[in-house]
């Protein structure tokens, strides 16, 4: 069982995981690592051999927060389908925290979408939760994970308009950094760019 502190800085992030997500999904990665917190998700295990249930199912259990994005639940239009990944993860997340442990009971989640009130049509279980919208910006999306994480976090975070500052420097110093250890941005794998936003989070605090 992992540490009471790990759990509480633990945050699992229920996100797609492609192409069309990418910006959006790095500027919440971002914005987690750099307020403190660290990030829980299936891309952080190259494990082929891992059952994916049982690998989402501990990263629930070993933290106290949780990101969910719903935004990505329209047809797919290769089959025509859902895609019901998202919704199911935060199902399961929210299991854990009415049915589990006094541990798990202590979960919070922040749910995002594209837009208000469109989860009444796929997701009308979830009204009670109040969505937060990113209307498919990831500067939206920065603002409105620095402000839930604000209130979760031991130490004081730059303010919204200072995150979305930071992440942008980020981006231009990227390629320097790549650089330096001897890769392209293209080529970064989940926890090399959460190592690269750590260890450039630590350069730019004041000393």
């Amino acid at each position: 069982m992992i540490s009471a502190e790990a759990y509480a800085k633990n945050v699992f992030l229920n996100c797609p995981f492609d192409e069309d997500f990418e910006k959006i999904q790095k500027a919440i990665v971002f914005t987690i690592t750099d307020c403190g917190f660290r990030v829980r998700c299936s891309l952080e295990e190259d494990d082929s051999g891992s059952v994916r249930m049982e690998k989402i199912i501990r990263l629930i259990e070993e933290s106290s927060l949780g990101i969910h994005d719903i935004s990505r639940t329209e047809l797919d239009a290769k089959n025509g389908l859902p895609r019901f990944n998202m919704p199911f993860e935060l199902g399961l997340f929210l299991g854990a925290r009415e049915l589990g442990t006094k541990r798990q009971k202590q979960k919070r989640c922040l749910i995002l979408d594209v837009e208000r009130y469109r989860f009444q049509k796929f997701l009308s279980d979830i009204g009670g939760q109040a969505p937060k919208m990113h209307a498919n910006d990831p500067e939206k999306a920065i603002k409105v994970v620095r402000n839930w994480l604000s209130s979760k976090s031991d130490k004081r975070i730059p303010g919204a308009k200072k995150m979305v500052e930071r992440f942008r420097q980020f981006l231009a110093d990227l390629p320097e950094i790549c650089q330096m250890n001897e890769t392209e941005p293209g080529e970064l794998t989940f926890n090399e760019w959460t190592d690269f936003i750590t260890a450039w989070a630590e350069a730019e605090e004041p000393t």
